[in-house]
């Protein structure tokens, strides 16, 4: 068989590949809320009884909005992509893995908080944490295999556009890890704020670290001056 013909049966339009992953994110951020239940309490004490799962709220917030910043990424990546071969499937199939691992260590943090035992506080942050970095890498991986790979990009993709992104990725997984020394060996509650910090973080360059800067030169030009 030649190169040309194997092309053609490796590669492959994205749509599929989109439409598959943002099944998954739909499952995903789904089976987040299954951790919100009624609280188990006597009557006239449900406020008391909501507030005290505050743990749930949180841990719900974090790994919610870490989903959907990953599912903003996930589209500004794919819509830079134009064809999709064996390698790139794996890395996609890869991130979708460790993003559907987020529901349990939420849910482990959520309990673990809510009943006050400092070790397992400790040892559920760093979990999450874990989980978090893991996710943080395999986007290292996907981002890196597109910076290797610039045959599958659409050509106004700019070059070096993926090998700025990985930066994006390495700096998570430094922020990960870092939440999860901060909760494990200093306070777990410092480290779950930390959890909140990533998501923002993605939100902000969701469209890319060139995008975030041409909005920041855009800014500054029509900025008004000062009086």
């Amino acid at each position: 068989m030649s190169g040309p013909e194997m092309d053609l049966g490796e590669r492959s339009d994205p749509s599929r590949a989109v439409a598959f992953s943002d099944a998954i994110f739909a499952i995903i951020i789904t089976l987040l809320v299954l951790d919100l239940r009624v609280p188990d309490v006597p009557p006239g004490r449900l406020l008391s009884g909501l507030l005290g799962q505050w743990p749930s709220y949180v841990a719900y917030l974090a790994s919610y909005s870490y989903v959907a910043v990953v599912w903003l990424n996930h589209k500004a990546a794919f819509n830079r992509i134009r064809q999709v071969d064996r390698g790139l499937h794996w890395m996609n199939l890869f991130v979708l893995f460790t993003t559907a691992l987020l529901p349990f260590p939420t849910i482990v943090v959520s309990h673990a908080l809510q009943e006050h035992d400092n070790a397992d506080q400790r040892v559920a942050i760093a979990f999450y944490a874990m989980v978090g970095g893991l996710l943080c890498a395999t986007w290292l991986a996907f981002y890196h295999y597109l910076a290797r790979h610039p045959d599958l990009l659409k050509e106004q993709v700019k070059d070096g556009f993926f090998h700025v992104e990985r930066f994006r990725a390495a700096a998570g997984v430094v922020l990960y890890v870092l939440a999860g020394v901060i909760g494990y060996l200093v306070a777990p509650l410092v480290g779950l704020a930390v959890f909140l910090v990533p998501p923002v973080f993605y939100a902000v360059t969701s469209a890319g670290l060139y995008q975030f800067r041409m909005t920041r030169r855009i800014t500054r030009r029509f900025r008004p001056p000062r009086d």
